[in-house]
């Protein structure tokens, strides 16, 4: 590999970084502003809010009807939805049983597993290992009481969350741009109405809609888009033990927002989950990949 080449690929794992990092902060920054909203419709009425503007704003924005997709590009990018509506939909109901804590461990299963499966060399085991260490610590998991049916959540939502990953890599290489989330959040939203819009639409009030609104640009519109394209520079390896961080974001943005003064241990457990994203990314490069799929406009 020449050095032009090699710092291509640097300077293109180090944007992939920054874009999954956005990502996170946007997530934990959605998640805090959504406390009140979350009190007056329940978890799940703030997931489905979230997912349905998403998809309209999605609808609008790239227009899908317009695409001339691959039947494998329009494959991906549904099961992607069904992916997305899942791990936000079982997430919520694991918090509304487990410890946030603890429901936050389990679930980072998912991308800490993609991260094993995918990785190369001695840091598809040192990174996720540090990675893991640290997410115990930030969580504590073994300080809460575990409901079994809300495990059982947390650990679908971990599935649907590596699925999650790999689908999103496999959208970004298929089709141009963000046009994959032009089909995946209308789906995603689609199966948010039809999984729990029936108990969530009598709680609905102009105030909300509007709300919920606001709510979805910041979470998920703006973080969906940013890990596409990351992952278009990252490997699912190294983007896998990088949202790992999040908790770290967590911790972070609750105390900035929310004033919740961190444990010493979860500060502990947030230099074991940085190095481990350091390590993801100075070793996670991808090659360029050429979309296979057209898109028309």
């Amino acid at each position: 590999m020449s050095t032009t080449t090699s710092y291509a690929v640097a300077g293109r794992t180090r944007s992939g970084a920054a874009m999954a990092t956005t990502s996170m902060l946007c997530v934990q920054v959605g998640l805090a502003v959504s406390v009140t909203l979350i009190d007056r419709v329940g978890a799940e009425g703030a997931a489905w809010l979230r997912l349905v503007w998403a998809g309209a704003l999605f609808l609008v924005i790239g227009r899908p009807w317009r695409l001339r997709l691959s039947r494998s590009a329009l494959g991906a990018t549904v099961l992607l939805g069904v992916a997305t509506a899942s791990v936000t939909l079982l997430f919520m109901a694991a918090v509304a049983r487990l410890p946030l804590g603890t429901a936050s461990a389990l679930e980072f299963l998912g991308p800490l597993g993609v991260a094993v499966a995918r990785g190369r060399g001695t840091g598809r085991f040192v990174w996720p290992l540090f990675a893991a260490v640290g997410v115990l610590l930030l969580t504590e998991p073994w300080a809460g009481t575990a409901d079994p049916v809300g495990v059982g959540f947390a650990l679908a939502a971990a599935c649907c969350w590596a699925a999650y990953i790999l689908l999103t890599q496999r959208v970004g290489d298929q089709v141009q741009g963000l046009a994959g989330l032009s089909v995946s959040m209308p789906v995603a939203a689609l199966v948010a109405t039809v999984t729990v819009g029936p108990s969530v639409f009598g709680r609905m009030t102009p105030e909300l809609l509007l709300a919920g609104l606001g709510l979805a640009v910041l979470l998920p519109v703006v973080p969906f888009s940013l890990e596409m394209l990351a992952l278009r520079r990252l490997s699912t390896a190294a983007f896998g033990t990088l949202m790992c961080l999040e908790p770290a974001f967590a911790l972070l943005v609750g105390l900035v927002l929310l004033d919740q003064v961190p444990r010493p241990l979860a500060v502990v457990g947030i230099a074991f989950v940085i190095v481990a994203g350091v390590g993801a990314e100075r070793t996670g490069a991808r090659d360029v990949i050429t979309p296979e799929a057209a898109v028309s406009t």
